[in-house]
């Protein structure tokens, strides 16, 4: 019998990473969470938006995402801005360490999703964009939209 791929929707969106930066790679990484954040992550309480990833004593830690409390935690619940352990193999970690020692290029969080009922996060290798590059890329994202738009009149 042939296992199929288990798809999920994501949890939370970084929408404002495609717009901010050039993704240049992306890499898969596991999170360590504890018991009343998993709670929350799969009740999609989550915000990914100035979040950012750094690799610090051989470590990968996701720092600035927001995990809200769960409401049932009671004393065990979580500091909402606390930094994440990032769960990623050491070639790994050190192939991401050599691509953000470069200027500009850092660590920015994607997507965050269940993958077999683990939470994972989608990383990015991101290159920021100056003002110009977001003025031009929507410019173009609105030319293709009127394309788009003529083509399905006709």
């Amino acid at each position: 019998m042939v296992k199929q791929k288990q798809h999920s929707r994501p949890l939370a969106q970084n929408r404002k990473a495609s717009h901010d930066y050039y993704i240049l790679d992306t890499v898969e990484a596991g999170l360590s969470l504890t018991g009343t954040e998993i709670k929350s992550v799969r009740a999609a309480r989550i915000n990914l938006k100035d979040g950012f990833a750094q690799i610090r004593n051989n470590e990968a830690w996701l720092m600035n995402v927001h995990i809200s409390p769960y409401d049932q935690g009671n004393q065990f619940n979580h500091d909402p801005l606390r930094n994440r352990k990032l769960l990623l193999h050491k070639k790994e970690i050190k192939r991401l360490e050599q691509e953000t020692s470069k200027k500009g290029v850092t660590l920015v969080p994607l997507k965050v999703y269940l993958k077999h009922g683990f939470a994972k996060v989608l990383l990015g290798i991101a290159q920021g964009k100056r003002d110009y590059d977001k003025r031009e890329s929507i410019k173009r994202r609105d030319q293709e939209r009127e394309i788009r738009r003529t083509l399905k009149n006709y």
